[in-house]
């Protein structure tokens, strides 16, 4: 039986839709040089992409981004967030010169969004390291050069969009990248090392807060705002026995602290530096840099909530011989029967064996002890905006 069920938005409800450069945009108008990370990735080894399929084409976003913004106001999207490519954005990352013809088309895509009453928001990294700077400094766990150079960068691209775009975001999804890399080894080029895994993280918390320094000292729009965007994974115990919840809590505080503390509250937990010093994984880092940290939080984050995470206390003792991985203390745990129950207006809607089980106290939990911030939550089933208290 057929059922409708309608629903009313709330009058500032964001109804938008997000994707980034590397995922939609193709390689027309790319320079020899300009190579992210995703690029080099698939150049090297294209065979785990699905059909070959990648960057080169993607979407043609680059080409058809009027005809896909028509679509955007047609189906009455109000905000739509993307990044912009730094590999593209620059011909020369040293000196952050702008590549003309790639920053003309940022533009025309902004202007083309409000156009058409699309609130544009801004990624100013979406995996888009240039592979250069990878190659050259070995990345954002080599040199703090190259945090610098994205405070560069970053400067570019405020000084051409600043006056028309409010929304912006320093990275989407840090973590990814060198956990897939450098902590687990199941992406190009598989090199398991968990202290560089660390310095990654520390890296771009650390450009995340320098860039905000700058963003505040720059004459932007009066009510543009600065976040990050994150994927914490809401961490769910096995049991309510003591040892799987200390499972639960050291995972929460690998993945979704070493992010989500800085960013909010400017400083990382005590526990973590203690349990880097105790695996000999902690990051390179000053006082002065962690002053910085303290001093420049972001305004809002955007949590992209894909699906909930249950681990449990280890069952198999520890390879001493293995590099030290978060995974340590807790083993994944797949609870049996598992099923989803989207509930809509008070009406079960769907029922079926799922991966997506989404609380809403349980996403707002994962922020406990976190300052009030404005918080997005996308990618997933339903969406939540909570505003500053």
């Amino acid at each position: 039986m057929n059922e409708t069920i309608e629903m009313k938005l709330p009058k500032d409800f964001m109804l938008g839709a997000a994707l980034s450069a590397w995922q939609s945009e193709g390689w027309t108008d790319k320079k020899e040089g300009q190579d992210s990370f995703l690029d080099k990735w698939y150049k090297e080894f294209k065979t785990v992409w699905h059909n070959g399929y990648g960057p080169a084409v993607a979407t043609d976003f680059y080409n058809r981004y009027q005809e896909d913004i028509q679509h955007m106001k047609e189906i009455g999207l109000t905000h739509f967030r993307t990044s912009i490519n730094w590999a593209r954005f620059l011909t020369d990352y040293e000196n952050a010169v702008v590549d003309e013809t790639y920053a003309a088309y940022i533009g025309h895509v902004i202007d083309e969004l409000i156009a058409n009453d699309v609130e544009p928001m801004i990624c100013l990294e979406h995996y888009e390291l240039p592979a250069a700077l990878l190659e050259q400094h070995g990345g954002w766990g080599g040199s703090r050069h190259v945090v610098d150079l994205f405070v560069k960068y970053a400067e570019k691209v405020f000084e051409r969009y600043g006056d028309r775009v409010k929304h912006w975001f320093t990275f989407n999804e840090p973590v990814v990248v060198q956990t897939r890399v450098y902590l687990d080894a199941i992406r190009w080029p598989f090199e398991q090392n968990t202290k560089t895994w660390m310095q990654w993280n520390y890296h771009k918390g650390l450009a995340t807060a320098k860039v905000i320094e700058l963003f505040k000292s720059m004459p932007l729009r009066e009510d543009a705002k600065i976040g990050t965007i994150l994927n914490p994974e809401v961490t769910y115990p096995r049991s309510s026995a003591s040892h799987d919840q200390e499972a639960a809590r050291m995972y929460d505080l690998f993945f979704n602290r070493i992010f989500l503390d800085p960013a909010i509250k400017g400083e990382y937990p005590k526990e973590l530096f203690e349990l880097m010093d105790k695996h000999d994984i902690t990051f390179d880092h000053t006082e002065e840099e962690l002053a910085i940290i303290r001093e420049n939080t972001v305004d809002y984050v955007g949590i992209n909530l894909y699906f909930p995470n249950r681990v449990k206390a280890r069952d198999i003792a520890w390879n001493p011989e293995a590099p030290f991985h978060p995974a340590y203390y807790y083993e994944k745990f797949d609870m049996p029967g598992k099923k989803m129950n989207l509930i809509v207006a008070g009406k079960s809607i769907r029922k079926s064996c799922s991966i997506w089980q989404c609380a809403s106290k349980k996403s707002t939990a994962i922020l406990n002890g976190l300052s009030p911030k404005m918080v997005w939550v996308s990618k997933m089933k339903h969406a939540l905006k909570t505003k500053k208290a």
